[in-house]
Formats: structure tokens, C-alpha cells, sequence
């Protein structure tokens, strides 16, 4: 029978339990990093018996699926890419869950273990319905997205020419356990998350005695007053409109209270909006501080390391987005955002080579209040099992129906 919304939708609400498993078997063990080998394992074991040729990444513990359609006309082959992270955080859980992380330090706290189990459910839908999958679709299991850039080495691993040809449209999904309704999916055409880039900086100057200050060079006071110029430069040289974000995570001097040290260290993350104030912010924040740190005769030392780029969604493949959620759900459970969001995403990359989209969905737990929850990357939050179906049904929905109207249009 050929698939419609209504009854792909009903397909995978009937795969609940199993996704439900899934997911707290991946949340119990949580892995950090580029190397995930149990994550892996529960992958490969969702996939076994499907009809996907399977690749294992070589510089990390990565999984891609090809699924080739039976539906594909003679000599047109469209692809879909579809992308679920699977790493964890170093964080310890403090939900009191059944189904808690039992290793030390480490926790699902951003949702990865349901973007893995949502991806491994469309997996099953797409193969059941393989006959009307008019193209080749690409599934990407990532590991590393949280600080690793694990999008990077799928991409230098070839990912993007996985199934013989670049994707013609890419998606990934990202759930929230908080800020929106239960069930609410939400996106923008656009920018849709801010670049992400670090400041690191060392303070040299010569250490002494705290009762004499000026017998040294105190590298302390300079980095305080590069802390606060930091943020001076930001509302003096930008944009109120196109917002920069300089957040110091990172303070550390010293080893007792009267003695002055040698160095002063400093790390900050720098979020932008724009390539513009992402170029304009890596010449002038390294010559500020540099600057306050000669006017008091001491030297710094910075590093100013790019890592994501702005996460930028095409704006008709989020238009289709938004069309599949209204065919799956009805009216209602798609909002638009009115601003991005100033968190940072490697799936920016998969988007800076493909037209693509990235949908939020709201996992905010029944009851709770999404202005008040426990936001991702918090060791108090908490995600509803009752999203993963309505999100492998819409990576499935989206593979569907992109892959048609791409045949149907001679792509391929």
C-alpha cells in the first residue's frame, strides 16, 4: 500500500516501543567524542537486516546508511541526506530517571540519544516503503558534534558523495527540553544559529610579592580589564542589530592570594550572525586585547580558533519542511522563529554544500513549563519519548516526498 502522510505517521507511532528502547539503552551508556564503539553497536544492530549498504567511518566511530530506491527512474538517482548526532556531554546527570546515565560524568543532556533512535526508526520506515523511494537516501549517524566538528570528518570521509553523488537536499533534526510547547516543530529560512569561534588568550607578564604590585607586572588586573573591555568593544563596534555574543568561560590566575603570577589565562566563546562580524570580530578582538595588554607593558598571547560556521537553512527546503509537518500533524505544530538561535551547529557544514534545512523539535517535558524547564546541556533535563515518532516520521516524510518531487522534476 502506498505510503501517505496519515499512515506513515501511523507506521511509526506503532514503532514506539521499540524507539523507546532504543533510546534509553543509548542514554544509559552515553559516549563523548569522535568515539562512540557502544553507541555504534546499537546503531548497527537497528539496522541489521534492512536493505542499506552501511560504511563505518575510519577517523571516528561514525555509521552511514544508503538506502537505494527501487521507485528511481532509469538513469535518475536524486539524494536525500539525512542526519541524527549521537554523542553525549560531560555532565552528570541529575534527572533521577529509571533510565539514568550510568557513567560517571557523562550524560545525553542535548538529546542526541533521540535524534539516533528517531534517524534508526526512519531507517525501518524508509525500507519498508522502499519500492516508493524514488532515489538513494543517506542516512548520517554523527558522532562528535558537541565541540569535535564531527561533521567535518564524516564530510572528509566522503559522506557527502556516500551514495555516488552529492545530496540534492540535506535535513537534520534537533530536539529541545524546553523553550517551545510539547511537539512544536520549529525553523526559519535563513541564519538559523550563530557561528561559534574561541578567544584564548595568556597574559605574560613577571610575577612578585603581593604586598609590592609594583615590583611586577601584574598580569591579573590586565586580564580583568581585557574581560571587561571585551565586552565595551561589543556594544561600541557593532551592530545592536546584528548581535555578537563574547561569553569569558574561562578566568584563571595564580596559586595563592599574595603572590602575583606570572600569567593570566583567558578563554571565551565569540557567537556571530553575520560572515561580516565574523571576519570584523576575529582582527579586532585579537588587537584589544593585545592593545590593553601593551598600554600596562605586558604581552598576550592569542589564539583566535574558527570552528562553526553560521548555520544558514535554504529557504525553500525549510518551506518543504514546514509543508511535510503540516501533512504529517495538521495545522498547528509548525512555527516559524522570529530570530536565530545563538547556539552553533556542525551540521552548518553539511548545509554550506547542500541545500538543506534543520528543524527544532520540542521534547519539553508534559506539564512543564518551556519558559522555566531544564534547557539542553543541563544535568536537570528532561526529554519526552513521546517526540521520537513523530520525528522518525518526519525524517522519513521528508526523504519521501523531496526525493518524489525531485524525480518528478528530471533531477537526478
Amino acid at each position: 500500500m502506498t505510503a501517505t502522510p496519515a499512515s506513515l505517521l501511523e507506521e511509526a507511532r506503532q514503532l514506539h516501543g521499540g524507539l523507546t528502547d532504543l533510546r534509553h539503552r543509548l542514554h544509559r551508556e552515553p559516549e563523548i567524542g569522535l568515539s562512540l564503539p557502544r553507541t555504534q553497536q546499537k546503531v548497527l544492530e537497528a539496522l541489521e537486516g534492512l536493505p542499506y549498504e552501511v560504511t563505518l567511518g575510519e577517523e571516528t566511530t561514525s555509521v552511514t546508511a544508503v538506502l537505494r530506491g527501487t521507485a528511481a527512474s532509469a538513469g535518475r538517482r536524486p539524494t536525500v541526506l539525512l542526519r541524527g548526532d549521537m554523542d553525549a556531554l560531560p555532565v552528570q546527570e541529575r534527572t533521577g530517571e529509571q533510565f539514568s546515565s550510568t557513567i560517571d560524568g557523562v550524560m545525553h543532556a542535548c538529546g542526541h540519544d533521540l535524534h539516533t533512535s528517531m534517524l534508526a526508526g526512519a531507517a525501518g520506515l524508509l525500507a519498508a516503503h522502499r519500492d516508493e523511494v524514488a532515489g538513494d537516501v543517506v542516512l548520517m549517524f554523527q558522532p562528535g558534534e558537541e565541540g569535535f566538528d564531527g561533521a567535518a570528518v564524516m564530510i572528509r570521509e566522503g559522506i557527502l558523495e556516500a551514495s555516488g553523488r552529492l545530496p540534492d537536499a540535506a535535513y537534520g533534526l534537533h530536539v529541545t527540553s524546553s523553550l517551545l510547547p510539547n511537539g512544536i516543530f520549529a525553523s526559519r529560512g535563513g541564519t538559523l544559529m550563530s557561528a561559534s569561534d574561541g578567544l584564548m588568550v595568556t597574559v605574560r607578564g613577571a610575577g612578585g610579592h603581593g604586598s609590592a604590585p609594583h615590583t611586577a607586572k601584574d598580569p591579573v588586573t590586565v586580564a580583568a580589564e581585557i574581560v571587561t573591555q571585551l565586552q565595551v568593544m561589543v556594544t561600541r563596534q557593532f551592530n545592536m542589530f546584528d548581535p555578537v555574543v563574547i561569553s569569558v568561560g574561562v578566568l584563571q590566575a595564580g596559586t595563592k592570594r599574595n603572590i602575583i603570577p606570572d600569567t593570566a589565562r583567558i578563554e571565551a566563546t565569540v557567537r556571530t550572525f553575520s560572515a561580516e562580524n565574523r571576519e570584523k570580530m576575529a582582527a579586532i578582538a585579537p588587537r584589544l586585547v593585545r592593545g590593553i595588554a601593551e598600554a600596562h607593558g605586558l604581552e598576550a598571547d592569542v589564539d583566535y580558533e574558527t570552528e562553526y560556521p553560521l548555520t544558514v537553512t535554504n529557504f525553500s527546503e525549510t518551506l518543504h519542511a514546514q509543508e511535510q509537518v503540516d501533512a504529517l500533524f495538521g495545522p498547528g505544530r509548525y512555527t516559524e522563529m522570529q530570530q536565530p538561535l545563538s547556539g552553533s551547529e556542525d551540521f552548518s557544514r553539511i548545509l554550506e554544500a547542500v541545500p538543506g534545512s534543520f528543524v527544532f523539535l520540542a521534547a519539553t517535558p508534559p506539564g512543564a513549563d518551556p519558559r522555566s524547564a531544564p534547557f539542553n546541556h543541563s544535568p536537570l533535563a528532561v526529554f519526552d519519548d513521546n517526540v521520537l515518532a513523530d520525528g522518525a516520521a518526519l525524517y522519513a516524510q521528508l526523504a519521501l516526498s523531496r526525493l518524489a518531487s525531485l524525480a518528478a522534476s528530471g533531477i537526478g
